[in-house]
Parts: C-alpha cells; sequence; structure tokens
C-alpha cells in the first residue's frame, strides 16, 4: 500500500478518482486537479480531509498543471471527456482534452525528478464494437471515421500509444488501464448501471437502446480500485498496459435490467427505445495478464455489487440534487480553461 507519498491526481473528482482517494488520504497527500463538471468528490466523506487539497484547471492549461504537479511522486491521470451523450455532443473537445490533454500530463511528469509512477487512463473502448475475452496485445478496432461516438475511443488510444512511448524513449514508469464498465457508490454521469439503479428504486421506468441483447461484462468499482492499486505500486506493471474488469459478471443489458428490478424489489417497468446511434454488442474481457504480473483478481459479483450500489443511493432518491459538501479549495493562479 502507497504510504506517505504526494499523490497527484487529474479528474480526481470523477467517480473513480474520488474512489481511489477514499483508499489513499488517510496516509498520503492527495492533490486533485480537476475542472469539477462531474464531482462525485463532494459527497464523499473525506472531501474535507486535510490531507486532501484541490485544485480547479484544465489539462488543456500546461503552466498551471505543471505548477500544481511540482513534487508529485505518482501521477494518476483520469481526467477526460466521456459519457456518450457528451462525446456524440462534443468530439472536438474530446479529442483535444483527451489526446493534448494526455500529452501535457505526460511532458510535465517527466520534467519531475520526483516521480515513481504514472498511470494513464485508456477505454475498453478501443476493442470496437465486438470483443471477447479480448487480451491487452489484441488488435484494436474502431468505428468509422465521422462517427462521433468513435472519438473517445481514439482519442483514449492515441493516449494510451503516447504513453507507452514516453516509457520507451525516455524511461518514464509509465502503465496504462483499461476499465471495463466500472460501477459503484459515487458513480456519475450517464452509465446504464446507475441510471438503472436510481430508477428501480424509484419505482420508473428503466429504458433500454436497442433490443436488449448487447453484453457487457461489469466490473464492482471495489475490484476496479484493487486492480488500480497494483497498477501503482507492482514492479511489473511499468510499461505494460492492463484490462481492469469482471470477467464472471457477464450479462445482457436486458438481463441486467430485469436483475436490478428483483434484486431491488423494485415496481419499475422495462421499456424498449430506439436506439440512437452505434453501440457496443459485445465486450468482455480477459483478465489473465493483470492476474499472472500483478496478482489482480474481481471478488464483487454482479448481485452483491447491485445491493452495495443500491444502498449508497437509497438516501439520494427524495432530493438527488441535493446540495453536497463543501471543499477545501487551493487557488492557484492562471487555472482559467483554455478556450483556444
Amino acid at each position: 500500500m502507497l504510504k506517505d507519498k504526494q499523490i497527484f491526481i487529474t479528474g480526481g473528482a470523477g467517480f473513480i478518482g474520488s474512489s481511489l482517494i477514499g483508499r489513499l488520504v488517510e496516509n498520503n497527500r492527495i492533490i486533485v486537479f480537476d475542472d469539477l463538471r462531474r464531482n462525485s468528490l463532494a459527497r464523499r466523506p473525506y472531501h474535507d480531509h486535510p490531507n486532501l487539497s484541490v485544485v480547479k484547471g484544465d489539462v488543456l492549461d500546461y503552466p498551471a498543471l505543471a505548477d500544481a504537479m511540482k513534487g508529485a511522486q505518482i501521477v494518476v491521470h483520469c481526467a477526460a471527456i466521456a459519457g456518450i451523450d457528451t462525446v456524440i455532443k462534443h468530439p472536438t473537445e474530446t479529442m483535444r482534452v483527451n489526446m493534448l490533454g494526455t500529452a501535457k500530463v505526460m511532458e510535465a511528469a517527466r520534467n519531475l525528478t520526483t516521480i515513481e509512477r504514472i498511470v494513464d487512463f485508456s477505454t475498453s473502448e478501443v476493442f470496437g464494437q465486438s470483443a471477447f475475452r479480448s487480451e491487452e496485445t489484441d488488435t484494436t478496432r474502431i468505428g468509422a471515421v465521422g462517427e462521433a461516438r468513435w472519438t473517445y475511443a481514439v482519442s483514449k488510444l492515441a493516449a494510451e500509444h503516447l504513453t507507452k512511448a514516453y516509457h520507451q524513449e525516455f524511461n518514464m514508469p509509465t502503465v496504462s488501464v483499461r476499465p471495463f464498465n466500472v460501477y459503484g457508490p459515487g458513480q456519475i454521469g450517464e452509465g446504464a448501471m446507475m441510471v438503472f439503479i436510481r430508477r428501480a428504486l424509484r419505482d420508473e421506468d428503466l429504458h433500454i437502446h436497442g433490443d436488449g441483447n448487447q453484453i457487457r461484462a461489469w466490473c464492482y468499482i471495489d475490484d476496479f480500485i484493487d486492480g488500480l492499486l497494483l497498477a501503482l505500486t507492482h514492479p511489473n506493471a511499468v510499461g505494460e498496459s492492463f484490462n481492469i474488469g469482471n470477467a464472471r459478471a457477464v450479462i445482457t443489458i436486458y438481463g441486467l435490467a430485469q436483475t436490478i428490478v428483483r434484486v431491488l424489489r423494485s415496481n419499475s417497468h422495462i421499456r424498449f427505445v430506439d436506439r440512437l446511434g452505434p453501440d457496443v454488442e459485445l465486450r468482455v474481457p480477459s483478465v489473465v495478464k493483470a492476474r499472472e504480473l500483478v496478482g489482480f483478481e474481481a471478488k464483487v459479483d454482479l448481485e452483491e455489487g447491485i445491493l452495495r450500489t443500491a444502498d449508497f443511493y437509497r438516501d439520494q432518491v427524495e432530493d438527488p440534487m441535493a446540495e453536497p459538501g463543501r471543499h477545501r479549495w487551493r487557488t492557484l493562479i492562471g487555472t482559467e480553461k483554455d478556450e483556444s
């Protein structure tokens, strides 16, 4: 376990970043660099922990980024434009933030004399519309040029190549992780699991796009953070990329909706609506590499993960837009968003 480290997390106010903070904040100094568009950290009990500082900033603003990163021994690059609806509406921003932002993070980290590990977030989207037991060395497949959905996968794949290049050319201690459908307490945005659970708790209809036969493997957040910590600490992880997911928690989207209604004893009805764009039909990872090199193994099964997640959101059913907790802010000069 990491201890007495200065850890810098871009996008640290998001779902995964704020979950990681919960594991590390007692024994480390954490600096979050985030534009706070999606702020899961505000609802966490440790949002005002004395070991935590939040810098409001944009990863495209290199001077502010590099200044905030000074002294970091561990860098975790979570910041990205994500969420299918957001990506489709803002494909240009998606490409700029995900590619150029990663380039700026890598360059800032390269100038640190203190750096011990850099973890970059890639995505399972690099495997395209159909992937079964996908291994890290499998050929990546991206959809048609001009289809906005795939700008996210293209930008993340480019960032993953760049991360690997910094390791090969400059001997930087980089690692890439590819999350596979991570869910759990604190999730925000457009994820199907979160949306289904919150609607089921209110006995509202669950809407499935298409016929519901799309297949996913669902990874509970605690398992994912276990894998991420191994990427941050295990000596075998340096220079590698890893699929982090749960290859046993596999189900169709329709099956997921049915399971959530049953497990939560909800009165919700399942409705089918038209699909608005291309979708992923099949996505199940192979996690053999992560198990063999760093010892990763997912433990939480699907129904247990649903119950844990529902417990978190149940208190928010009556007032889902409740005012979040207040933060400690460390304001830096020059953190305005780069509009150029």
